[in-house]
Parts: C-alpha cells; sequence; structure tokens
C-alpha cells in the first residue's frame, strides 16, 4: 500500500449557506470560512470539504448549478474561493470541493439551449424523450419515481417532450453517454484544479447513467422508486476511468464518491480499490441508518441495534482491509443530527464522546460534520412550513397519503429523517442568531443555542469538542499515530449488544477499543488483556478489577494492551 497524505488527514465537511456569514446579510459565505479557518486549525483539522457554492437559483441550496465557473453572489466572489484555498494551505488544510456531476439547474444555459428546439446542439446534453401513449393520452416515458417524490419525468411544454430528473423539477440529469457532456465536466475540473482545490467529493456519482426505459411492474405505487434503475450501473464506472485518466490522475486529486443507491462492497471495490483507477475513496450509508427510526415517532425512542451496526461496519472494514481506504463519517448535510439520531437525550456529553471515539479510532481518513464537534441537535420542527428541504416535504406528504391522515405524526416522521436538521446554522455563541450573523439568518437556528455553542465548549476541558480534538490529536500526533491511522482492525465480542468494541495492531502496539452504547451500567471482559495504559476515556475514572472493567453509561475506553499468552 502506497502511504497517501489523505490517509493521515482528519476531514471537516463545511455547509457554506450555514457556517458562518461575514457580511450579515444572513447567509454563510466564503469570507466567513477563511475568517474560521483558526477554529479549524485549532481542532486539528487538516482537510476542508466544502459544500457547492457556485452559481445556483438554490433550489436545492446549490446542488442545482447554474454556472459551473462562477461563485454565487451570496457567498462571494471567485477571489473569494482562491483566497480561501490559499489560506487554508497556509495552515496546512488541504480543501476539497463538492462536484456534482449527475445534473444542472434548469437555469444553466446547456439547458436553456436543449429546450429551445429538438435539433440544437445542446439537446443530448440532457436525457429527453417524446413519452408514451396511455388511454389515449400522453404520459411520462416510464413510471419511474424520484428521490424527491412523484416522477423522476417532468414535461417541458416549450420543447413539448419529458426530460428526466431524478432529484428536483429544477435539476435535470445530464446524458454522460454524450461524449461533449465527459469534456464539459472535464473542463470544470481542470479550472477548479487549477484555482487550487486539493480534489472533489463528488456528488451523486453512482447515478450517472441509466437503466433501459422500462417501467417498473408496482401496483402499489404511481411512481415506484427503484434505485436500481438509475443507480451504481455499469456505465458508471468506464466515466469514472475516463475522468481518472484525464483528469484526477493528472492532478494527483484526491477524489471521494458518494454511492448511496444500496451500494455493494462489490461496487464500491470497482470505485475504489487501490487498483480501480477511478475513485480514492467512497463514501456509503449502510451504517446511518441501523437504529429503528422507522418504528417510532418519538425521539426520545431511538434505539441503535448495535449488532447491526458492528455487521456493517465490519463488512466494510474487512472488505477494504487490504484493497482499499476508507472515509470514516456518521452523518452529513443530508442527514439528521448524530447527537439525536444515534446520542442519548439523558447523556449527550458520554454519548458524544463514545460515538467520536467509535469512529475516529477506526482504519480510514475521519470526517467532522460541522456542529458535530460541539453536539448540535435536530431542530424542533413545529409546522411543515418549517422545512426548507424538498426531500422533507415530500416525505411528509408520503406519511399523510400512505401512512397515517394525521398531520401530527406525518411531521413527526419527516422530521426525523429531515435533511433541515444538518442546515440549521453553526452555533457560534450565546448572541442573537447564535454568532452565525448579526442579520436575519436564512433559516432557523436552533433554539438550544445558548447552551450548545462553540463559545461554551471551548470554555470546558471537559466538553466534546476537546474530546474530538484529543482524538484528533491522538490520531496525528502520538505514539499511536501509526496503529490508529495504519493499523489492521479486528471487531471482538460480534455477539455484545451492549458494546461495539475492536482491536487496533501494528507491530507491537495493540489498542483496545470498547465502545459501550447502553444507558446502563455494564460489564467487559479483560481477562485475556494485560493492561498496559489507559489512552483514553470519556470519564474521569477507568474501572477495572478482576480482569473486568466496569462501564458507565456510554462509556468509551481506549486501552493499550497486551494479548495473554
Amino acid at each position: 500500500m502506497d502511504k497517501k497524505w489523505w490517509m493521515e488527514s482528519v476531514g471537516y465537511q463545511i455547509y457554506p449557506k450555514s457556517f458562518y456569514d461575514s457580511n450579515n446579510d444572513g447567509i454563510g459565505d466564503l469570507i466567513g470560512i477563511t475568517e474560521k479557518l483558526t477554529y479549524l486549525k485549532d481542532l486539528g483539522i487538516n482537510l476542508l470539504w466544502i459544500g457547492p457554492f457556485y452559481d445556483s437559483p438554490m433550489d436545492d441550496n446549490g446542488y442545482d448549478v447554474r454556472n459551473f465557473y462562477q461563485v454565487d453572489q451570496r457567498f462571494g466572489t471567485l477571489d473569494d474561493a482562491k483566497t480561501l484555498i490559499k489560506t487554508a494551505h497556509e495552515f496546512g488544510i488541504k480543501v476539497i470541493l463538492d462536484f456534482v456531476l449527475n445534473h444542472t439547474s434548469d437555469e444553466h444555459p446547456w439547458f436553456i439551449e436543449s429546450r429551445k428546439s429538438k435539433d440544437n446542439p445542446y439537446r443530448d446534453y440532457y436525457i429527453w424523450h417524446e413519452g408514451k401513449m396511455k388511454d389515449g393520452k400522453r404520459v411520462e416515458p416510464t413510471n419511474w419515481g424520484s428521490f424527491f417524490g412523484g416522477s423522476a419525468w417532468c414535461f417541458d411544454e416549450p420543447s413539448n417532450s419529458y426530460y428526466m430528473k431524478i432529484f428536483s423539477d429544477k435539476m435535470p440529469d445530464l446524458n454522460w453517454r454524450n461524449p461533449k457532456v465527459r469534456e464539459e465536466m472535464i473542463n470544470i475540473g481542470e479550472f477548479w484544479l487549477d484555482v487550487g482545490a486539493d480534489g472533489f467529493r463528488i456528488d451523486a456519482v453512482s447515478h450517472l447513467d441509466r437503466a433501459p426505459l422500462e417501467d417498473i411492474h408496482d401496483k402499489k405505487h404511481k411512481y415506484p422508486l427503484d434505485w436500481h434503475r438509475f443507480s451504481n450501473l455499469p456505465k458508471v464506472h468506464d466515466y469514472l476511468q475516463e475522468l481518472n485518466e484525464k483528469l484526477f490522475k493528472p492532478h494527483n486529486a484526491l477524489t471521494i464518491g458518494e454511492v448511496g443507491g444500496q451500494a455493494t462492497i462489490e461496487n464500491a471495490l470497482k470505485y475504489a480499490s487501490f487498483d480501480a483507477n477511478e475513485l480514492s475513496m467512497v463514501f456509503n450509508f449502510d451504517h446511518n441508518w441501523c437504529n429503528n427510526l422507522n418504528e417510532v415517532v418519538d425521539p426520545k425512542k431511538l434505539k441503535v441495534d448495535v449488532i447491526q451496526l458492528r455487521a456493517v461496519f465490519k463488512k466494510w472494514q474487512d472488505a477494504f482491509k487490504e484493497k482499499g481506504w476508507l472515509p470514516l463519517n456518521w452523518l452529513n448535510h443530508d442527514q439528521p443530527r448524530l447527537m439525536s439520531h444515534y446520542g442519548h437525550y439523558k447523556y449527550p456529553k458520554a454519548s458524544g464522546k463514545m460515538l467520536a471515539t467509535v469512529i475516529h479510532m477506526m482504519r480510514g481518513t475521519p470526517f467532522i460534520y460541522q456542529g458535530e464537534e460541539i453536539g448540535m441537535t435536530n431542530y424542533p420542527f413545529q409546522d411543515v412550513q418549517d422545512f426548507d428541504d424538498q426531500s422533507s416535504v415530500a416525505n411528509y406528504r408520503y406519511q399523510l397519503e400512505h401512512v397515517s391522515d394525521n398531520p401530527v405524526y406525518a411531521l413527526k416522521k419527516a422530521s426525523l429523517k429531515s435533511r433541515d436538521n444538518g442546515r440549521t446554522p453553526m452555533q457560534w455563541d450565546k448572541s442573537s442568531a447564535a454568532g452565525f450573523t448579526k442579520g436575519i439568518p436564512w433559516f432557523h437556528v436552533n433554539p438550544n443555542y445558548k447552551k450548545i455553542n462553540v463559545e461554551n465548549s471551548l470554555k470546558d476541558p471537559d466538553s466534546l469538542w476537546h474530546h474530538y480534538q484529543k482524538l484528533i490529536d491522538l490520531r496525528k500526533n502520538s505514539q499511536y499515530h501509526e496503529v490508529i491511522t495504519y493499523g489492521e482492525l479486528d471487531f471482538i465480542d460480534l455477539e455484545n449488544k451492549d458494546c461495539l468494541s475492536y482491536t487496533r495492531l501494528r507491530g507491537d502496539q495493540t489498542l483496545l477499543v470498547i465502545n459501550s452504547f447502553s444507558q446502563y451500567d455494564v460489564m467487559f471482559d479483560l481477562t485475556q488483556y494485560n493492561i498496559l495504559e489507559v489512552v483514553l476515556n470519556n470519564y474521569k475514572k477507568t474501572r477495572i478489577k478482576n480482569g473486568m472493567i466496569f462501564l458507565k453509561p456510554f462509556e468509551s475506553v481506549v486501552l493499550e494492551v497486551k494479548v495473554k499468552a
């Protein structure tokens, strides 16, 4: 295995609109990120993933790009982007940008041209179809559903035909079978790498091809959602190999793909094994939903399925043990807040620290989502009008139509999964709007900001923030750097319903990482180990007696050990 700089990095994801507003217009911006680089450096971060800040109508908060070569004026200017990247590099922080490959905005010049006529040179940049006749009427070409609800097709009156859009109506899908599209996207990537970016997190990368346009046999839903129709299809790998050869490899760019759509291990290795010649790493979401989220309405009744979670982690870690490298993250901008999803409301500090230890002691490159390090939580939505995210509104409507006609129930269910939870403004201090802006924030500020904020976290030496800092320092700077970064990982005690535990081994060093997901005291057997040192604990005192460790609720312990002969 060739060691790469990104294997020894700790990443931090920034959602630009919600991070920090420097000009008090209520919207986070690039200068705001630059002003907070000292904060990130102090935490120990040396890799930033910055969400899209390209010119956009903001139908999907920037993932609907109108011009890939321009910075949206709400975020700043191209010079601001250059200054941000340059300053980050001076701090020793690499920067990767979101690269949106699957679609554009319907306001993009390519799409405006494509809808003008069926023989327009840009027509084939998108997926157009005349539709089909059914009961004497022209309808969508297929009954495929969209991720945002409704049909995956939108009728376009100016050109009297349908275009495919697996997300929003305002986000038409690009036709990657057209070599001109691939050339255009390579040119865009070249531009941003020349600006100074160190690589890309590639949005919706698994969706770059389409299955044959045939209806899904499903009598229950008008527009069934079947990921297999536009996820992880074979041609995607051809496109990525071309991008790698012409764009990524020449620039030595870090590339991390978002491979949702029920990506299998086999597919993931095709994307990002060491010899794949496609991507550096891939994010997967299998571990993001290992709880009873679909069975409950009350967030206080959420419970992590430890056996399922361990099995998912083990499956991916085992598969990539010698063949590739994984990014490590709990959640991102498309999912609920970690503390509300997997943490425990009665033990926020202990459970938050435990969850941080679980991820940061594994093999791979850890990523923190903004606010995770201070324990930010889901927003208490009171009305469907509180949602900004289209998929959250679509989920609310689905709940009303297919599960219960009770709007209170539907709102609670939609709120548990809402992408808006992770998009509330960063909570910096106790001042108005949590110190995010002196203006009117673009989105709701969580009312708990006076308690949960960066200012309070930095003052408290026992805070969640300081625990993250310790974990990062352990990985980067301690005597355990090699074993944490490159050591073998083996999960142990596989049937334990309370504790998720594993060992890290490299050379003569062995670390034992024990993480209790229980709100009650539990015991863990240490009789097969000699304890050399307590490396890290999220409580002040480690209780070990007669070969047993007595774990308090959500206790997490890292021990240096020797296995007894």
